[in-house]
């Protein structure tokens, strides 16, 4: 696993509080792989999920470090969205 999977990993698991998701959320990283996110926590994985989100490594580090705004990113072509745009929605209230 890479260390920016690793970090990630972390960082969305503190950003939540130990909480699981209502329901299942994948974030592709470019060059790196996918974690995702659902009622256990943050954890690396492919699996298929409710939404798929995908970004750059840098972009990705960006939101989670409150530097970029998910929607703005989204609306700018930095972050692409595939499947329930609720449960994007959701996530974004979820780690902000």
């Amino acid at each position: 696993m890479s260390e920016i999977l690793t970090a990630a990993v972390a960082a969305l698991n503190d950003k939540m509080g130990g909480a699981g998701f209502d329901g299942s959320a994948k974030f592709k990283i470019e060059g790196e792989g996918a974690i995702i996110i659902d009622g256990s926590g943050a954890h690396v994985s492919d699996d298929d999920a409710d939404v798929t989100l995908s970004a750059s490594a840098e972009t990705f580090q960006a939101i989670l470090e409150g530097e970029e705004n998910p929607t703005a990113a989204f609306m700018t072509g930095k972050l692409t969205v595939d499947g329930d745009m609720g449960m994007a929605m959701k996530l974004a209230g979820v780690l902000s």
